[in-house]
C-alpha cells in the first residue's frame, strides 16, 4: 500500500502542514523577531502568520517536513518549540503531543480534521497572557521526541536529526494546557511547560 495514500499518510501530511504553521505562530507570538519578519496569510480559513525571512521559513519548513516519514510510522510522540537562555537552560517549552492511530483503516474525513485543527490558531493568541516574557538574548529550537529512535544509517531522514544541546529541568515542569483535539485518526495536545518554582537556578 502506498503509505502517502493511506489514512496515516494523509493524516501525517496534514499534521506536518499544521505544525509548520503552528510553530510559526508560536515564534511570532513570542516576539523573538520584529513583526515585519512575518506576513499575514490564510490557512484553513483562519488568518495566520507566515515567516517572510527565507532562512527562518526554511528552518521551520525543513525541520517539520523532516519528521514526515517518522510521523507516518507513528514514531514521533512530541514536537516542541523550546525557548532557552544563552546558557541553553530552557525558559519555556511549547509542546505538541501527537498521536496518529496506526490501526485506523477508514476513509479520512479531511474536513473534520481541519475543523478540529484550526481551533488551535484561534486559541493560541488568546493564551498570550500565560506566556513568559523572554530575555533579549534568548534562543529557540524545534525538538522532536521519538517513541523509539530511528536507526541512523538506514535512511538519510534519520541522519538529519541530532541530539539537542538544551539542558533538561531537574524538577517536573509546570504544565499549562492550551488546546487539545481528537478526531480519528489524529489526536493533538498543545501545552506550555515552565520550570518548577523549586527548579534550582543555574
Amino acid at each position: 500500500m502506498d503509505r502517502n495514500r493511506s489514512p496515516q499518510g494523509e493524516t501525517a501530511q496534514i499534521l506536518v502542514e499544521f505544525l509548520e504553521v503552528a510553530i510559526t505562530a508560536v515564534v511570532f507570538l513570542k516576539g523573538v523577531y520584529p513583526s515585519g519578519a512575518f506576513e499575514r496569510r490564510r490557512y484553513m480559513n483562519v488568518v495566520v502568520q507566515r515567516a517572510r525571512h527565507p532562512e527562518l521559513q526554511q528552518y521551520i519548513h525543513s525541520a517539520v517536513n523532516g519528521l514526515l516519514p517518522f510521523i507516518q510510522k507513528g514514531l514521533v510522540e512530541r514536537v516542541a518549540v523550546i525557548f532557552s537562555d544563552s546558557n541553553n537552560v530552557p525558559l519555556e517549552r511549547f509542546v505538541f503531543k501527537i498521536n496518529v492511530n496506526q490501526s485506523y483503516g477508514s476513509k479520512l474525513e479531511e474536513a473534520n480534521l481541519e475543523f478540529s485543527l484550526k481551533s488551535f490558531f484561534i486559541k493560541l493568541p488568546l493564551s498570550q497572557s500565560l506566556m513568559k516574557v523572554l530575555p533579549p538574548d534568548c534562543r529557540w529550537e524545534i525538538t522532536a521526541y521519538f517513541r523509539s529512535l530511528p536507526q541512523s544509517g538506514t535512511s538519510k531522514d534519520a541522519e538529519m536529526w541530532v541530539p539537542t544541546d538544551i539542558r533538561q529541568w531537574q524538577q517536573a515542569p509546570l504544565i499549562t494546557p492550551i488546546k487539545s483535539m481528537s478526531s480519528e485518526p489524529l489526536g493533538v495536545q498543545l501545552y506550555i511547560e515552565h520550570p518548577s518554582l523549586s527548579e534550582p537556578k543555574p
